[in-house]
């Protein structure tokens, strides 16, 4: 059986798509001052159609997180045919979508964005952001985790640890220095190295929990 998430051309259509992506600029160039009529005006569209797609201002930015989020693209496996291959091919996948997208302004502007609402106990931005981010796309990648290690391709107890593992590896201090804005580390610099750093992960976390590995 494949393991398949839906694309994001099923989940949104493209007129929503372009709604979207006007509202992401928006936060990109405003921070805080999202609202649906300026995403309206942006995006040439009317309030009235905003609402009856996203219900209020909650559900246009969850909606606009997940369309963020969708760039960390759910690999495709087929349980029957797992192999190692094919399961280096799917981490190496996720680490370079994963990559891509943390270190891009749109996902630095929504992170910092809902950090300080978070803080200053603003509104329900930080959990929407934390909900339809960072757990949506953990949610993406344990299956086939779990798949390998029904195929005996890992071994690990907890899916959960897995990921964060893994997360970590690919992650490592990137996310939080571009968000404290470390001047000495740019997307430049880092989308120079993201195809050395995405095997570097996958390398160290099939040492860490391949099957060969753990004999």
């Amino acid at each position: 059986m494949a393991l398949a998430i839906k694309v994001n051309e099923e989940t949104f259509t493209p007129r929503q798509q372009a709604v979207l992506t006007a509202a992401l600029d928006l936060l990109v160039e405003n921070g805080d001052g999202l609202t649906m009529t300026a995403v309206a005006r942006r995006a040439s569209c009317s309030k009235e159609t905003l609402y009856k797609w996203f219900g209020d201002r909650d559900g246009l930015l969850t909606a606009t997180v997940q369309w963020q989020a969708a760039k960390v693209r759910m690999p495709f496996v087929d349980r029957s045919h797992i192999n190692l291959k094919a399961l280096r091919g799917s981490l190496e996948q996720f680490a370079r979508d994963l990559l891509t997208t943390i270190i891009g302004e749109v996902s630095i502007t929504l992170n910092r964005t809902a950090i300080t609402h978070a803080a200053q106990e603003k509104d329900d931005l930080g959990n929407i952001v934390l909900e339809n981010g960072p757990m949506a796309i953990r949610r993406r990648l344990k299956p086939i985790l779990e798949a390998a290690r029904d195929a005996r391709l890992l071994r690990f107890t907890s899916s959960e640890e897995a990921y964060r593992t893994f997360f970590g590896l690919v992650v490592r201090d990137v996310q939080i220095r571009l968000l404290l804005g470390d001047k000495s580390l740019t997307q430049s610099n880092v989308e120079a190295n993201i195809e050395a750093d995405v095997k570097a992960a996958a390398d160290q976390f099939l040492a860490l929990y391949g099957a060969k590995a753990n004999t």
